[in-house]
């Protein structure tokens, strides 16, 4: 794991983000943004350092090789052999090579290794957890693209409407049966549908962007997306897809394992209560010089000053200002906060699936009365158009009858997006 994240860090920090161009399914924009998205990214590095503190936890049990030299020079007055005082000047090379070596550290660097080592397994999930927020934020981007895209052709129908009944007004009005009043009110029609299409558009580009930003893409010129199948939308039950979730929901397992990093770092600050020992041994020598005396060979120095030395030490915890006790209860706070993290998050997930549950109930009902609603509303545009052309109906009538099918078409689109992101939402929970 560790080569393929850092790889894919590497590549892709080092190259510039490519223009894509045709239109995306919302498969490829899941793929892409989970392996693109900088919060990812930044998930991942924290596993690198998760694993690093495992390799130094295993470290932990080897001995320790230090090797040193040094000189020394005296100069001016100095304690003789005879035991008297005298002016000269001396010098001291030493050197010396040291091994220690833990044998018990309080079980200490055990429980560094297990405390590591669930950490790891904390941040892996974490970095999961966090692949899922991109994920549903991406699909529920993609589908704002998708619904906004159908408002805009529902406004641009809404102008096409508006632009009819400039055009039949301004025949009725050459034909002096309608006063010129009715063509200016005709002309504000078209220029608010006009505008209402540019806020569309708008609306359409704005959500591109904001999908394009979670791909971690600088060029969208000619990047869309592709239109999904709405034709098997099935509402799943909320407690089975909270059941699953619980199980394994990513989420949820790196707020459980939290609770296990606490309970190792409870047993680990616990090792300061117990003694430890260590074993060490070394190996040294030295060559001692005296101005204006003639002394020994700096080699026979060398070997006459040799020496060897072995030791164990052995160190027994007594009182250290409480500093021990706190950690520990510093430990035990931090597994009452994992758990009480752990629930709030079971909590809000439940409130959530329940809330996509309800809603989804609500949108397909609101899209099964919507498609009659639409129909109704197109046949009563159709009539009032007829009677308007024969003189029956006057133009504010045919406005209420075109505003009232354009408003069933949008809150036609409305439920039905409602509706798939709902089933899409416990669908993403219920899959793992």
């Amino acid at each position: 794991m560790k080569r393929r994240i850092i790889t894919t860090l590497l590549l892709s920090v080092s190259m510039v983000p490519a223009l894509f161009a045709g239109t995306w399914s919302l498969d490829s924009c899941l793929s892409y943004a989970v392996s693109h998205n900088l919060n990812v990214k930044a998930a991942e590095v924290n596993i690198l350092q998760g694993e690093q503190d495992v390799i130094a936890a295993k470290d932990g049990f080897l001995p320790q090789l230090n090797a040193g030299a040094g000189e020394n020079w005296d100069f001016g007055r100095g304690l003789t052999s005879q035991n008297t005082y005298a002016n000269r000047n001396t010098s001291m090379f030493s050197w010396n090579v040291r091994m220690s070596l833990p044998i018990f550290q309080g079980l200490r660097n055990v429980r560094q290794l297990r405390y590591s080592k669930s950490n790891l397994s904390m941040v892996e999930k974490q970095t999961e957890a966090s692949r899922d927020e991109v994920r549903l934020s991406v699909i529920n981007a993609y589908l704002q693209v998708l619904f906004n895209k159908e408002i805009l052709e529902v406004s641009r129908e809404q102008l096409r409407l508006s632009n009819v009944q400039l055009e039949r007004q301004r025949v009725l009005l050459e034909g002096g049966k309608v006063p010129e009043v009715d063509v200016i009110q005709a002309k504000a029609q078209v220029a608010q549908s006009e505008v209402q299409v540019v806020n569309s558009e708008n609306d359409l580009e704005t959500s591109r962007i904001e999908l394009a930003k979670l791909l971690e893409l600088s060029d969208i010129e000619h990047f869309d997306v592709e239109p999904i199948d709405d034709a098997a939308t099935s509402i799943l039950s909320a407690e089975d897809v909270y059941t699953n979730a619980l199980a394994s929901y990513p989420a949820l397992q790196a707020a459980r394992q939290s609770i296990q990093v606490a309970d190792d770092g409870i047993n680990l600050a616990k090792s300061g209560y117990l003694p430890t020992l260590s074993f060490s041994a070394g190996l040294g020598s030295s060559y001692y010089t005296v101005s204006g005396e003639q002394g020994k060979s700096f080699g026979s120095q060398m070997r006459d000053n040799f020496s060897k030395s072995l030791g164990f030490s052995l160190n027994i915890p007594i009182f250290d200002a409480f500093s021990t006790r706190n950690q520990v209860r510093q430990a035990k706070i931090r597994k009452i906060t994992a758990r009480i993290q752990l629930e709030q998050q079971e909590s809000e997930l439940h409130k959530t699936i329940r809330l996509a549950y309800r809603q989804a109930l609500g949108a397909e009902k609101k899209y099964e009365a919507g498609k009659v609603a639409v129909e109704a509303s197109k046949a009563a545009l159709d009539a009032m158009t007829e009677k308007y052309n024969y003189g029956k109906a006057n133009a504010t009538e045919w406005e209420q009858s075109r505003s009232d099918y354009i408003t069933t078409l949008a809150q036609q689109v409305q439920a039905k997006y409602e509706l798939i992101l709902r089933t899409r939402v416990l669908q993403f929970y219920n899959r793992h």
